[in-house]
This record gives C-alpha cells, sequence and structure tokens, in this order.
C-alpha cells in the first residue's frame, strides 16, 4: 500500500472516530468562557492549579472507565478502588519505604484486582456489570477493615507537590495523555479498540482478545487506585468512601465524551473532554447559585441530551 493510500485510509479512520467531537469542543469552551466570566481568577497561576487538581481525579477515573468501554465493557468498581488507593496510600508511606513503597502499593493493588475482575469476566464469561458489581463491595468492604475511618499518614511535601499552587495535575495529566497515544501505536493498545469494536473479527486477524480484556481491566483498575492516590494527597488522609461518587460520575463523564457502551466507538481525547465539560458544568451551575437538587437535575438533562442528540441526527440522517 502507498504513503499516499495509507495517509488516506489513517485520516478516514481518524474522521469517524472524531465524529461529533466538534460539537463537544464547542460547547465545552462555551462553558470555559462562562466560567471564566463568572470565576475570572481561574486565569491565575493559583486558580488554574486548583481547578485541575480538581478536575484532574475524574479526569483518571474517566480514563479508567473508558478504556473498558471501548473494549465493550464497563465496571462499576471504579469508586471503591478509588477508596481502596487512598487507604493503602495513607497506610503504606509511614512505613519504611515511604512513598515509593506505598506508590508501589497502590499501583500493585490496582492492576492486580483489575486483572484478576478481568480474567473472571474474561475466562468465565460472566457479565461485566455482575462482576464487577460484586467486587464493588468486596473492595469496598477491605478499604473498610484496612481503613475503619478517615486518617493515615500522607506526607506534608507529596500533598504539597501534588495539590499545591503549582499546576502539577495538569503536567501529570498531559503526561498520561502522551502516554496513552504511545499506548495506542502497540499491538495491545490497537487490540483494545479492535477487540471492542468486533471481537470476532479482531479473533481472525490474531488479535489475543481475551488477553487484551485483562489488560483493558488491569490498567482500568490501576488508573482508578492512582486516583484514590492523588485524592489521598489532596485531603491529607485517606477515607474509605471517598470514592463513591466517581462511579457514576465517570460513566457519565465518557458518555459525555462520546464513548459508546458497545465497544470501539470513541475516543479518549473526546472521554477527556467529556470529564472536563462535567467539571466545568458543575463549577458553573455553583456559581450561579443552582440549589444542589437543581444542579443534579441539570447534569441529569444534559446528559440525556448529549446522548440522545447524536442518536436523533443519526436517525435523521438515515431517514434522508
Amino acid at each position: 500500500m502507498s504513503t499516499s493510500s495509507s495517509s488516506r485510509l489513517y485520516g478516514s479512520i481518524q474522521l469517524r472516530r472524531n465524529r461529533g467531537l466538534a460539537g463537544l469542543y464547542l460547547v465545552v469552551a462555551a462553558f470555559l468562557i462562562l466560567y471564566a466570566l463568572l470565576f475570572p481568577g481561574i486565569l491565575s497561576i493559583g486558580g488554574f492549579s486548583k481547578f485541575t487538581q480538581n478536575w484532574f481525579p475524574l479526569a483518571l477515573v474517566t480514563m479508567a472507565q473508558a478504556l473498558l468501554m471501548l473494549n465493550g465493557g464497563i465496571t462499576l468498581a471504579i469508586g471503591p478502588l478509588v477508596s481502596l488507593g487512598a487507604v493503602i496510600a495513607a497506610t503504606t508511606m509511614e512505613g519504611a519505604l515511604g512513598v515509593p513503597g506505598g506508590i508501589l502499593a497502590v499501583s500493585l493493588a490496582g492492576l492486580s484486582i483489575g486483572a484478576v475482575i478481568g480474567a473472571i469476566v474474561t475466562y468465565l464469561r460472566l457479565p461485566a456489570i455482575i462482576v464487577t458489581l460484586a467486587g464493588s463491595f468486596i473492595i469496598g468492604g477491605v478499604a473498610l477493615i484496612l481503613l475503619p475511618r478517615p486518617g493515615g499518614f500522607i506526607p506534608d511535601w507529596l500533598s504539597t507537590v501534588l495539590a499545591g499552587h503549582t499546576p502539577v495535575a495538569f503536567l501529570l495529566l498531559v503526561v498520561i495523555l502522551v502516554l496513552w497515544k504511545v499506548f495506542l501505536a502497540t499491538p495491545l493498545g490497537l487490540g483494545i479498540y479492535a477487540a471492542g469494536d468486533n471481537p470476532v473479527g479482531a479473533f481472525r486477524s490474531g488479535v489475543p482478545v481475551e488477553r487484551v480484556k485483562v489488560a483493558a481491566f488491569a490498567l482500568s483498575g490501576l488508573l482508578a487506585t492512582l486516583t484514590g492516590l492523588f485524592v489521598a494527597a489532596q485531603t491529607g488522609s485517606g477515607d474509605p468512601v471517598i470514592g463513591t461518587p466517581f462511579t457514576l460520575n465517570s460513566i457519565a463523564a465518557a458518555v459525555l465524551g462520546g464513548v459508546g457502551f458497545l465497544g470501539g466507538k470513541g475516543t479518549m481525547r473526546g472521554a477527556i473532554c467529556g470529564s472536563l465539560l462535567l467539571s466545568v458544568m458543575i463549577n458553573v451551575m455553583f456559581f450561579l447559585g443552582f440549589p444542589p437538587v437543581a444542579q443534579y437535575v441539570a447534569q441529569g438533562l444534559i446528559i440525556v441530551g448529549a446522548v440522545a442528540v447524536p442518536e436523533l441526527l443519526g436517525q435523521w440522517r438515515a431517514r434522508r
């Protein structure tokens, strides 16, 4: 195949994957402008740092959820894994190995738990939503056993580095996105999209579909527990229930970003934009004086609209 034809093929694939993202980018830009008008302090280094620190955990769990949705799965264990990551960080960093040992323990916990859940889903042919729901109770119980109430130890310098007055969180997100692009160039990264879009065709093409699914769950677990580590650094302690809201928010943000439930549809940059939209939307409603109940109703309506409008437009185009 010639270079020009390969470029055209790549361009057409990218165009199909990014279809509908232009509208999302415009909506995100509009909300960011409105937010900047309501809170001009975001344009300062300190304001931008605080905003990205609040957005970063949601961005990470959205990536964790989108990783599985792109592969045709879903997880309800995101929140408990975040809580477990926070608890492990707060209970290990005071040990002999210090912060490096805590980070290693958090990472190994996320990878191993995610891999076990992925293996159960893949090799026992059980629905991911059921396995991860059961796993969420077990993981949440383990977090409560390790740390029954908020506490533990997080070094002050780590909290200052990750949640201080510098945009370290934004830089970390950029690094993670670069690593994701590198990962997509590997056979495993390509296999996640292929197995999610057409598992039978991917298998016939030589993609190890089962191993790809297990790897996707493992990486998702890693991102979730690392989110817990960051949240522990933000708060200065471990909390065994702090991750509870992240499960549904991760699904909502991924859906807002155009990631489909059936696999192979959507992009990670779309998911990140979805998490940014959800985060900014909450802040804007707060500054506009929306009561909490109205915020929940507005979020629900916006999410339903974000899902329904592209579907209705697709049906309208098909009838033309």
